[in-house]
């Protein structure tokens, strides 16, 4: 009988260490959901982000961290307070990580942490070779936690059965977007621009996704984009999102996202004519 780190990891293919690796952190990331579940976080707390979007609603890519949001406001939430049942669970499985609480920066409403491992113990433990990797790299997993979140986002709860049946909380697919598109307007991408903002934004909308709008506005709103008087319905998103995609260097943001997907076709139509075109199905909500 296989053990549940085998089952969990029969269902990928991988042929080079990179995928190895990646398959080992999308692991690491479940195991690290069941335990948060099992201690209670999903009470008080909603995952959302591209992890989660790959995790239950089948995102093609790899994603790296882990995205949580708090229902409600509170500036006092101690996200350390979870810290042992995240190792215990990954301990259970022989999965010896351990966390690292990141200083939070002033004035911040993210609370931030690391869960980290080594690379080699880890893959040859896994997949019996260590195919020459420094003895002193160390797998890191960042898992964030805004505790001062936009209003108006909207929840389901959604179910795993490996390592164990557990629950989480999440945004649904209309806030999720909302959260994306926000990402794609407002992301400081300076001279690396995140690719895999994009990829997503195609994904929701080849899965007729809609856009929970009035979440999409409260986060435009906190952000300073909009103030409460102004009008915005799916032609000024649309204008918008337009008026970025005027700007984007499409070539730098195909090499951002590249090492995240397999299928690479995917991203030959990317230019400012496709995304301008995809744009006019989208739909709110």
């Amino acid at each position: 009988m296989q053990t549940v780190l085998e089952q969990m990891l029969s269902k990928y293919t991988v042929d080079n260490l990179e995928e190895k690796k990646n398959a080992l952190k999308e692991i690491v990331q479940e195991v690290a959901l069941c335990g948060l579940s099992r201690a209670g976080f999903f009470k008080n707390v909603a995952f959302y982000g591209g992890t989660a979007l790959r995790i239950f609603y089948g995102l093609d890519r790899f994603s790296e961290d882990l995205d949580f949001s708090l229902i409600e406001p509170n500036e006092n939430f101690e996200l350390q307070r979870y810290f042992s049942a995240l190792e215990k669970e990954l301990s259970s499985l022989g999965l010896q990580f351990f966390v690292e609480e990141k200083q939070k920066t002033q004035d911040s409403a993210i609370k931030s942490a690391f869960l980290k491992g080594n690379t080699k113990e880890h893959i040859l433990n896994i997949y019996g070779s260590n195919l020459n990797i420094n003895s002193n790299e160390v797998i890191k997993i960042k898992f964030e936690i805004d505790t001062n979140p936009p209003p108006m986002a909207t929840f389901e709860n959604k179910y795993r059965l490996l390592p164990s049946p557990y629950q989480v909380k999440l945004y649904d697919m209309p806030s999720l977007f909302a959260g994306k598109l926000h990402a794609v307007i407002c992301r400081s991408w300076k001279n690396r621009i995140k690719g895999r903002d994009l990829y997503d934004y195609v994904f929701y909308l080849a899965n007729n996704a809609t856009v929970n709008l009035s979440h999409l506005r409260a986060r435009l709103e906190d952000t300073g984009v909009l103030n409460n008087e102004d009008i915005f319905g799916l032609n000024e998103l649309q204008t918008m999102l337009n008026e970025r995609f005027s700007t984007i260097d499409f070539e730098q943001a195909k090499k951002d996202v590249y090492p995240f997907v397999a299928d690479k076709s995917k991203l030959e139509l990317w230019s400012a004519e496709f995304f301008k075109s995809i744009t006019q199905t989208l739909k709110i909500i």
